[in-house]
């Protein structure tokens, strides 16, 4: 599959932008274990035009990670087109990307991200001065509609396409629902389907296993899958994926410093440490650690521990590296490792 010129291979998984997670040291470790594209997290237009300090932060990538996308919302077309120009300027991203999907009520009850599935004309206009500022490839996420009434997509896939969007990745869910319910992968077969839409389409929601990857590309027919949530804690989901998706197996020997076998419990204990090194470096070992545990919180390899919950409470309480690390390594036995 392509974005422009950016070729990103048979089938490819991507990481999806998400607030307080896609930071470089995840990206760049989903990107080792199998994703084709990582996405940064979404960054406020009004913000980088204000030349905000912890939003111009963000735009911060390295080459390793490449292909990476940058990520922006807003309501104003003229702030967004500007925030796309600094962004390009700055991070040189290989994909631009303009969040109109996003349904919290600070950014949504604003008028920006899914709120603009309510304004159509005005998200098509932002689309279309954001594609003009920029020289790089445009590409939108946005969501099935704004509610279960008003299902939208398919006529808006085609009104993105003709303002110059090169990619379109849908979240099978409406803003309503929020990320409650099931995601619903029909619409985005539809969309796919239709003969007048020519760019790729990109699936996504409630992708949790290799086999729902398998299936959304042979049962829904898109062109990549993007996958969130399913991460927390457990960044080697690329891996499975692509295993199953494809002849050979991923390579991630190199990926970490580990005397364990790729893929097994103790490996992937490992990636979590390494996780929190990362962490760590990158902000300072209280809030590194802080940053971190919504993804030890929700690892699975802890499940199935007996009697795990005093131990996940000190995990979580955890305030320096030594303490954290001691926990987790009190658990390697438990997970078979």
């Amino acid at each position: 599959m392509k974005i422009g010129t950016i070729d990103l291979g048979p089938r490819p998984l991507l990481l999806a932008p998400m607030e307080d997670v896609t930071d470089i040291g995840f990206r760049l470790l989903c990107r080792k274990l199998g994703a084709a594209m990582v996405y940064s997290e979404f960054v406020a237009a009004d913000a980088l035009v204000r030349m905000v300090n912890k939003s111009l932060q963000k735009l911060t990538v390295c080459d390793e990670e490449r292909p990476v996308a940058i990520q922006i919302y807003g309501k104003d077309p003229a702030a967004c087109a500007e925030a796309a120009q600094i962004v390009v300027e700055r991070a040189h991203p290989d994909v631009l990307d303009i969040n109109f999907g996003c349904p919290v009520k600070r950014v949504a009850g604003k008028g920006a991200g899914a709120g603009l599935l309510q304004d159509v004309p005005r998200m098509l206009d932002i689309a279309r001065s954001v594609v003009q500022a920029v020289n790089v490839p445009v590409t939108a996420k946005t969501r099935l509609g704004w509610d279960g009434s008003h299902i939208i997509i398919e006529e808006l896939a085609e009104q993105l396409q003709d303002c110059g969007i090169q990619a379109l990745t849908i979240h099978g869910r409406t803003r309503a629902q929020m990320y409650t319910g099931s995601a619903d992968w029909n619409p985005i077969a539809a969309v796919k389907r239709n003969p007048r839409v020519k760019i790729p389409i990109i699936g996504n929601g409630d992708l949790c296993t290799a086999e729902d990857a398998r299936r959304a590309f042979d049962e829904f027919g898109v062109d990549a899958t993007m996958v969130g949530r399913a991460t927390f804690g457990r960044p080697w989901v690329f891996k499975e994926m692509r295993d199953a998706l494809q002849s050979e197996p991923h390579d991630v020997s190199g990926v970490i410093d580990s005397r364990c076998e790729p893929m097994s419990a103790g490996w992937k204990l490992d990636v979590l440490k390494e996780q929190v090194r990362q962490s760590v470096a990158r902000i300072d070992e209280y809030r590194g650690i802080l940053h971190i545990r919504r993804h030890l919180a929700a690892s699975p390899i802890f499940k199935g521990i007996p009697d795990f919950r005093q131990t996940r409470i000190a995990m979580l309480r955890a305030e320096t590296v030594d303490e954290l690390f001691s926990i987790m390594e009190s658990t390697r036995p438990m997970i078979g490792a």
